[in-house]
């Protein structure tokens, strides 16, 4: 069935066209059609609902991919493809910081603070639940390995871009389905995002609980952008693709210098340095590129426009690569745990966005709560286009203030630093260990939140 194709596959086998060629070129048609079929009208209604139209082109992607019921995308193809996850991601993280403002951190302490310490408890949760699901059912009763006590933190907090990254993590473990079921966990959680998500925003503004929007349209689009002749444009295009690129170069550097300090390490710390992805350190670059655009007067070289691009183009792809490489004989095999992991998860979720938060934040409690809701279960993203959805005009500090949060938790979850060495302890310590460590964690979070918000509610009283 994988020659009926468009022919690609028996054109393989008779002119030997490079296999990297034909699936980066495969990729690069589904981008530029990704990129024009966004502007269509039915794509941006879908996209106001909260519906990512890279998430119809996955799904599409997973009925003719090998373990589709299709199977006409080359195999080959997809084993180029499932290496691309960790790259796209990268990217994505690399534009995060580029094209906007440095937010001042004057007088957003305490909100950041408070983010944060609710993004922490959400991460660490996630574990929790996890680990107490597989001890007191899945393992006794199904088998399952004591790692899939990760599975909730890496799909939901990490996204497709982390289960493709601890997917080796996991086989080095003895875990090989760790990939696959975390890649599953990552598409359910897109899925809640998008379709619940968006559901939460509807009844919000049923129930008033948004900030009433400005007047005036606060668009973080340079005038400029919209201005330039096509020549311009491209040169501006270059120009950004240049800085995305010379910020991943920043992050990898830095991750040559922590790898490089780890030969004075012990064995348990080298291997946690040694599985650290580069994409929360090409975070860490994004902001030092804009930091000296700043500084030095050049931010007009930087688009709003084309960073939002190249990250939503990126984030798009990951999406479809790694759903198009869903296995299902193994997502029949493990239906049942993953749907058990998958409900805890979201469980846990919701409470932390419609309890927590109200406990957290004084005010503008829903979109702070919305956009954490989004990349905890999705990923950055999806709590981008939550947000997005819950407050169009920038009404709330939200925005800054969830940036900002960013560079301090990403190099720890969702594929950080946290997420690494989970893994590790599990198969060092056992399952219980870690779950008692997190839930300790967790507890610790909630006092210091509660704590926070009351000494802010007297200090304003």
């Amino acid at each position: 069935m994988s020659q009926l194709f468009f022919g690609f596959d028996g054109l393989y086998k008779i002119n030997a066209i490079p296999t990297l060629f034909l699936s980066l070129g495969l990729l690069g048609i589904i981008g530029i059609l990704l990129t024009l079929g966004r502007r269509l009208d039915s794509a941006m209604k879908l996209e106001r609902f909260g519906i990512p139209i890279a998430l119809l082109v996955g799904a599409i992607g997973f009925l003719i991919g090998p373990y589709g019921p299709l199977s006409l995308l080359p195999e080959r193809v997809l084993n180029t493809w499932m290496q691309l996850p960790t790259p796209l991601l990268t990217l994505v993280f690399a534009t995060l910081m580029l094209g906007r403002p440095i937010p001042r951190v004057s007088g957003l302490w305490r909100p950041v603070a408070s983010q944060a310490l609710l993004g922490l408890l959400l991460g660490f949760g996630q574990y929790v639940v996890g680990g107490i699901i597989v001890l007191s059912f899945l393992l006794p009763y199904f088998g399952v390995d004591p790692l899939m006590g990760c599975i909730i933190e890496v799909g939901f907090e990490g996204g497709h871009g982390a289960a493709a990254i601890m997917g080796d993590s996991f086989t080095k473990l003895g875990f090989s389905e760790g990939l696959d079921l975390g890649f599953a966990m990552a598409t359910l959680g897109l899925l809640a995002s998008t379709f619940l998500g968006s559901g939460l925003v509807v009844i919000a503004r049923f129930f008033g609980w948004l900030v009433p929007a400005k007047q005036e349209v606060n668009n973080d689009l340079i005038d400029i952008d919209l201005e330039f002749k096509p020549l311009e444009q491209l040169r501006l295009l270059l120009f950004n693709f240049a800085f995305a690129g010379l910020a991943v170069l920043v992050g990898l550097f830095l991750l040559y210098l922590l790898r490089l300090s780890s030969i004075y390490m012990g064995d348990i710390s080298k291997q946690v340095i040694l599985a650290f992805p580069v994409f929360p350190l090409a975070l860490m670059g994004s902001f030092l590129v804009r930091f000296s655009l700043e500084k030095a007067g050049r931010t007009k070289l930087v688009s709003s426009l084309f960073q939002r691009e190249i990250g939503i183009l990126s984030t798009d792809l990951l999406i479809i690569t790694a759903m198009a490489g869903l296995n299902l004989p193994l997502l029949v095999q493990y239906w049942v745990p993953i749907s058990i992991l998958a409900i805890g998860g979201l469980t846990w979720n919701l409470v932390g966005m419609l309890i927590f938060s109200r406990l957290f934040f004084r005010e503008e409690w829903f979109e702070r709560a919305i956009a954490e809701f989004g990349n905890s279960t999705g990923v950055a993203a999806s709590g981008l286009l939550l947000l997005r959805l819950a407050d169009p005009r920038n009404s709330t500090n939200t925005l800054p203030v969830f940036s900002i949060k960013q560079l301090f938790l990403q190099p720890l979850l969702s594929g950080g630093l946290i997420t690494v060495i989970a893994p590790l302890f599990i198969s060092n310590f056992g399952l219980k260990g870690w779950t008692e460590f997190c839930g300790f964690i967790s507890l610790a979070l909630f006092a210091v939140a509660i704590s926070l918000q009351s000494k802010y509610i007297k200090a304003s009283a």
